[in-house]
């Protein structure tokens, strides 16, 4: 039982490793296809290691009291009613 737990890690190490990285349904899919051949399973684990991290997105809530634009997602200026950006209705 411990074996078969063990190889099931080792099967998926490259998707774990994406788990938190940009590309990671990518590397999920060729792991989950290609991973039984040798070739796709190492394919698979040096993209996970290489590929690039997912960035931060810091959201501040009720900074300035503006809008964001839902077509170019500038903040607008408190009260405004229209994007200085782009123009459109907020």
């Amino acid at each position: 039982m411990m074996f078969v737990l063990f190889a099931t890690l080792l099967y998926f190490l490259p998707s774990v490793i994406a788990h938190n990285k940009r590309d990671f349904g990518g590397i999920l899919v060729v792991n989950l296809l290609f991973g039984w051949t040798i070739i796709g399973w190492i394919i698979a684990l040096i993209w996970a290691c290489a590929a690039e991290t997912k960035p931060h997105i810091l959201v501040v809530a009720g900074a300035g009291g503006g809008r964001y634009c839902c077509q170019c997602g500038t903040v607008s200026v408190p009260g405004g009613r229209f994007c200085g950006t782009c123009g459109r209705a907020i």
